[in-house]
């Protein structure tokens, strides 16, 4: 007989201890952000692997992902009234993966309004974002369980948008497909922050997953022609030398699709392929086991299909 669930902990499962803290990190005079942990999402880290930031203004904060689990989004907003009485009126999601929208619902509840790129709704109606959120309840219970949902968009951004909130304008650009279909970045000129979602990756191997690479690449050079100050990613710290941070994920990118291009064009197998790669660059990384082969088993599949 299978153990049962009982409010996301199989039975006789010791409830995991919450020692999770959000500390936000100010980069410009009104932003802010909170790093995860360059891991993979377990109980334990109450799957914070991705990061969230926020934007005060006059008239409220505008905040840019919702981390990866209800508890954590609740910890993030005890934080944000910590620092200012405004209240949060706007999610801006930069993607729809399970680690940046799982606390969307907290930020719901509070009136907020949620901001994502159209493409997003063929996740929110995908088979793969039932059977992770199916999955993601058991992996990481208690902090994502039966009562955690996935959650829609208030507002659907099909083309470059501005949210202007309390005198201060957000630029929201689509630069999907790339990391995945429904990519956003936000800029914050009068704060020079760009918000990059997990187009820029920091300290850690990129996770590519289903990407287009070729799109990602394109998009990174959107990026470096806003020229910011600062880079908020995805994943990591903060970046005050965009330009150098982004080469780092332009080359990984590009390493792959050399590394893989010759196999995939002649169907090679793909073992082989990787195998003669040099990956000595990358190996000594956070989540290179966890990711690389992956990431370029996505990248051998993606060119083919080109």
């Amino acid at each position: 007989m299978g153990s049962f669930v009982l409010y996301g902990l199989a039975f006789g499962q010791v409830r995991p201890a919450d020692t999770v803290q959000l500390k936000p990190i100010q980069v410009a005079p009104h932003t802010y952000f909170v790093q995860g942990f360059p891991e993979m999402g377990n109980s334990s880290n109450q799957n914070f692997i991705s990061n969230a930031g926020f934007v005060v203004t006059p008239a409220g904060v505008v905040v840019v992902d919702a981390l990866g689990s209800p508890i954590l989004a609740q910890k993030l907003i005890a934080e944000i009234k910590k620092i200012t009485p405004q209240k949060i009126v706007a999610v801006i999601v930069s993607h729809y993966h399970a680690d940046h929208v799982y606390g969307l619902q907290e930020f719901k509840k509070i009136g907020a309004k949620i901001y994502a790129q159209g493409e997003g709704r063929n996740y929110l109606s995908s088979e793969i974002a039932k059977q992770r959120l199916i999955a993601s309840r058991i992996n990481f219970a208690p902090w994502v369980n039966d009562k955690t949902q996935l959650i829609s968009a208030d507002i659907w951004v099909d083309q470059k948008t501005k949210l202007t909130v309390g005198g201060v304008d957000f630029l929201i650009g689509r630069v999907g497909p790339a990391h995945a279909p429904e990519d956003l970045m936000v800029y914050v000129p009068s704060e020079k922050v760009l918000f990059a979602g997990d187009l820029v990756f920091r300290g850690r191997i990129p996770f590519v997953g289903n990407a287009n690479s070729k799109g990602w690449l394109f998009a990174l050079d959107e990026i470096e022609k806003l020229n910011p100050n600062v880079v908020i990613p995805g994943h990591g710290n903060y970046s005050v030398n965009p330009t150098e941070d982004i080469v780092f994920t332009r080359n990984y990118l590009k390493y792959l699709r050399a590394s893989m291009s010759q196999a995939a064009v002649n169907m090679d197998p793909f073992e082989d392929a990787y195998k003669q790669a040099d990956w000595s660059e990358y190996e000594g990384m956070p989540l290179f086991k966890a990711a690389n082969r992956m990431n370029a088993y996505n990248v051998y599949l993606s060119i083919q299909a080109e």
